[in-house]
């Protein structure tokens, strides 16, 4: 098992931004842990929805770098957000961001509206499954 973490970020307390292991010989499976809109220095730069949404996916493909993966690679994404109103609201601009930076990739994903996230002024949190063929 592998820990992945992108050398300029902040390192976490108490997780890991992602895991790896080798499922066959060159094939990995890679977990990435929940991320959230603050950059790789654990900063907030914006409080909009859609634009934490942006960099909750930019780190996603930050960890998913760190395995040599691509976001062609994400079997899974699971959002969980803090207002489905908003979530709702921003679909357009969210939608906007995810083919900026995902592309055309739909992978199986679930959205589920919690009552708060840790980091109080994170408003979505997105985790990762990714398969890197061999």
């Amino acid at each position: 098992m592998q820990i992945l973490q992108p050398p300029d970020w902040l390192p976490p307390r108490g997780y890991s931004n992602g895991v790896m292991t080798e499922m066959r010989p060159g094939s990995r499976l890679v977990f990435i842990g929940g991320q959230i809109g603050w950059n790789g220095a654990q900063q907030f730069e914006t409080d909009d929805f859609a634009d934490q949404t942006r960099q909750a996916l930019m780190n996603v493909v930050a960890v998913l770098a760190e395995a040599k993966g691509e976001p062609r690679h994400i079997t899974r994404l699971t959002w969980y957000v803090t207002d489905r109103a908003e979530y709702v609201a921003s679909y357009p601009r969210i939608g906007a961001h995810y083919r900026e930076i995902i592309g055309r990739h739909f992978p199986a994903m679930t959205a589920v509206q919690v009552a708060a996230l840790v980091e109080p002024r994170a408003k979505v949190e997105i985790e990762a499954t990714a398969v890197i063929p061999g």
